[in-house]
């Protein structure tokens, strides 16, 4: 056998394999066939924002339609809205919880805690999740004591919990609600945001000393909803993949139906399907499932049974 013939003779078995490997779609990692694979894509949770505002003691039917409240109308109409949503109890207290941990736990507003059951607060820190509470007219970060002035403990759920109660870095996420601005400038906005005006701002009282009608309590709080919250909304995490759940704990106290009353639930936001209506039955816990489903994270149980508002919010 010539010297050719031996070269020929002795390659042929390399080459073989080469021309193998190349069909089974090779080994490198720049490879066409390796470059070419598609890479999952993230879920969307890692990134949303959820921002949750519960107001005070009026009707579905006293809201949406009311020229008294043009902003929130307009959040309604250009966001999705439930129409057939219903409290859970009254007074306000149950109300808060059942939005936080699934379950009224109490019906007494001067409950003083500490609420050992699973609740939002937890289920958030465990997932890596960011939260904090802006509450107006707080004294101080992490305050944590009663009513002072026309700031309502007992519209402020998150200061019950024995995860928040016993850990004074969780307590450090309840904070005046003057540090919203500060966030929002600085783009570290948490995961999740409960936003608690105080008791004039919500539509719960009028201003000490004056007489107001129903239409001046809302128009009150719509007005501070356009000032306070617009920033938030055009901020980029917000528009990337945010939704605003704007609620109310409660209807007037004489509206029983379904135990506190109908009161509408509005979700705006990229999240939020434009324009949508939903007659579905709903209660305060499945809106608690639905900040749950839209952040990706387990909800506290007696939460984990019903439906999120699918329908309404984008998962």
């Amino acid at each position: 056998m010539n010297q050719q013939a031996r070269t020929v003779v002795l390659l042929w078995p390399l080459y073989s394999a080469l021309v193998l490997l190349t069909a089974c779609g090779g080994t490198g990692a720049g490879s066409p066939a390796s470059s070419a694979q598609p890479t999952p894509a993230q879920s969307t949770a890692q990134h949303s924002i959820v921002v949750m505002i519960a107001e005070e003691n009026h009707s579905y039917e006293q809201v949406i339609g009311n020229s008294a409240m043009p902003y929130l109308n307009s959040l309604a109409q250009q966001g999705a809205l439930a129409t057939q949503y219903y409290a859970n109890t009254h007074p306000s207290i149950g109300n808060y919880f059942a939005l936080t941990t699934g379950a009224m736990q109490t019906n007494d507003n001067n409950f003083p805690g500490p609420l050992s059951a699973d609740n939002l607060a937890r289920e958030l820190s465990a997932a890596g999740k960011m939260w904090k509470v802006y509450a107006e007219d707080l004294p101080s970060p992490g305050y944590l004591g009663g009513t002072v002035g026309n700031y309502e403990k007992h519209h402020n759920p998150f200061a019950y919990f024995s995860d928040v109660v016993n850990n004074s870095a969780e307590a450090a996420k309840i904070v005046p609600f003057a540090q919203l601005a500060s966030d929002v400038s600085a783009g570290t906005l948490p995961d999740f945001i409960f936003i608690l005006p105080n008791a004039i701002d919500d539509a719960h009282s009028c201003p000490s000393g004056t007489i107001c009608s129903d239409n001046d309590l809302l128009g009150r709080a719509d007005q501070w909803l356009k000032s306070n919250v617009s920033a938030l909304l055009s901020t980029p995490r917000f528009q990337s993949s945010g939704v605003l759940l704007i609620t109310f704990d409660e209807s007037y106290i004489a509206d029983i139906r379904n135990g506190g009353g109908r009161v509408p639930l509005i979700a705006f936001g990229p999240k939020a399907k434009p324009a949508a209506q939903s007659a579905n039955f709903y209660k305060h816990e499945n809106t608690l499932k639905t900040v749950c489903a839209v952040l990706g994270i387990a909800c506290p149980s007696p939460a984990s049974a019903v439906a999120a508002e699918d329908d309404l919010v984008q998962q």
